[in-house]
């Protein structure tokens, strides 16, 4: 009981110090890891709305499948995104990316574990770096929002399952066609046991066209995964909005 007051006691000291602040522009909010009412106002939330496969927006529609899933099922299984890619959303990602700002991870983390389905024998992996680029940049901010989520939703996370065995080029301003070359062949499993029957949700920071995962997708499913999912913090529903 005592060490509940004192735990208590400091995290109120703690909050009347360093009080919450706005992920989005650094306003004193009322909890960590959440918005300010006008930050609020600039996301867009995509929640479970969309293609029950690939989560594209479905608007004016009761259609549960959207047309491109039904003539050609997509190798992932289901697609969902916390937001739409924009520039709050585009901010955090930079921040989190190239500001180093990890924190960032877990207010990501906070908005994309709604929607990551129940599944039994689940696996986390987030989507690789190329070993020259992860060094550079220190570590993946995909593997540090997987393990947000793991601890959230108490779901096994190994960062180390898929492997980027070979450097590609930044995907920016590539057609559909031409991305999907360039990342063919660009992924590998290193254990094809970890994956062996098991629901692999892929966990990446911004989704835009989806070649990237949908190379992961094939490279798990042939090493023997039963099922891909993936969850992203954005996702760009505009192509004017392509960013890599």
């Amino acid at each position: 009981m005592i060490a509940v007051a004192v735990g208590t006691s400091m995290r109120w000291a703690l909050d009347f110090a360093l009080p919450p602040r706005c992920a989005g522009c650094g306003a004193i909010v009322a909890e960590t890891h959440s918005f300010c009412p006008e930050c609020w106002r600039q996301v867009d939330f995509l929640g479970e709305a969309g293609c029950e496969s690939c989560g594209t927006p479905l608007q004016a529609t009761d259609i549960r499948t959207c047309a491109a899933c039904l003539a050609k099922p997509p190798r992932i299984a289901r697609t969902r995104a916390a937001v739409a890619y924009g520039e709050l959303a585009r901010s955090l990602a930079i921040r989190l990316k190239y500001g180093r700002k990890v924190a960032i991870a877990r207010t990501m983390a906070r908005y994309m574990a709604p929607l990551v389905a129940p599944s039994e024998n689940a696996l986390l992996v987030p989507v690789p770096l190329h070993r020259t680029r992860l060094w550079g940049r220190g570590f993946n901010q995909s593997a540090l929002v997987a393990r947000e989520l793991s601890r959230r939703l108490a779901i096994a996370t190994d960062p180390f399952v898929l492997r980027r065995i070979r450097r590609t080029p930044p995907l920016k301003g590539m057609s559909p066609l031409q991305r999907r070359k360039t990342v063919a062949g660009a992924f590998a499993v290193r254990d094809k046991a970890t994956v062996a029957g098991k629901t692999v949700i892929l966990v990446d920071d911004v989704l835009t066209t989806g070649s990237t995962a949908e190379a992961c997708a094939r490279t798990l499913r042939r090493a023997g995964a039963a099922r891909v999912e993936l969850i992203s913090w954005a996702r760009v529903v505009r192509p004017t909005q392509l960013i890599r």
